[in-house]
């Protein structure tokens, strides 16, 4: 009984998507695929820095001091951008006091713009901490902007859609499906390299800068509107 009423319900979900698939290709259609696109520049940097024992002179504890201060000294947050990323390398500095330990230290910091970055890099030279490099390149509001590309590109699909059926006098009517066709996922970039905008930094009337590369956002969405 139970396989009767299972080959049953089959049927009739065969039945139905049938008749809707049927119901669908009655309906006369114009297909249109709608692009849109959107470059942002990034507003979160994330800096790797390295201090490392036998790079320096002074001492590894005095040394995260002085870079404390010299980025709260720029007006970084130091508390809310700036973790350490190795909590291996602190515990050594605690609690081993062998000679031969040769202590590092990693250190992840989020800055906001070139400028910034540019800032870090200059202001830690000055005491002796040149290991540091950008990690990755994200956007604060790439969520929204997503979104916003999308209903952009399906804004464009309704205008391509609108003058192909006015060129053959009809007019379109509801959006009976849609689809992404084609989207790339905006993650954060990673950075391999960089430049310095052309001027010297030892010039002191130049203010240090940094060009990264947008983050591009792109979406196709195809989309079937009824034909009136």
């Amino acid at each position: 009984m139970k396989k009767i009423t299972l080959t049953l319900l089959l049927l009739l979900a065969i039945t139905l998507s049938m008749q809707a698939q049927k119901n669908f290709l009655d309906i006369n259609y114009i297909e249109v695929t709608g692009t849109a696109n959107k470059e942002v520049t990034p507003d979160m940097i994330y800096l790797n820095i390295v201090i490392n024992e036998n790079d320096i002179k002074t001492a590894i504890n005095e040394q995260e001091k002085n870079m404390v201060e010299k980025l709260k000294g720029i007006g970084i947050d130091v508390v809310k951008d700036l973790s350490m990323e190795d909590m291996d390398s602190y515990f050594k500095s605690r609690f081993l006091k062998k000679k031969d330990v040769l202590l590092s230290r990693n250190y992840q910091l989020l800055v906001h713009d070139g400028k910034t970055v540019a800032k870090v890099f200059t202001e830690l030279e000055k005491i002796d901490i040149s290991n540091i490099s950008v990690a990755k390149i994200d956007h604060s509001k790439i969520t929204e902007l997503r979104k916003e590309v999308r209903a952009n590109a399906i804004k464009a699909a309704k205008e391509k859609a609108e003058y192909l059926t006015k060129a053959v006098g009809q007019t379109i009517g509801k959006a009976i499906y849609i689809e992404v066709t084609n989207e790339n996922e905006p993650r954060p970039i990673r950075v391999n390299n960089m430049m310095y905008k052309t001027a010297s930094l030892a010039e002191d009337a130049y203010e240090p800068d940094i060009d990264f590369k947008t983050i591009k956002i792109e979406s196709s969405i195809l989309v079937r509107f009824e034909l009136k």
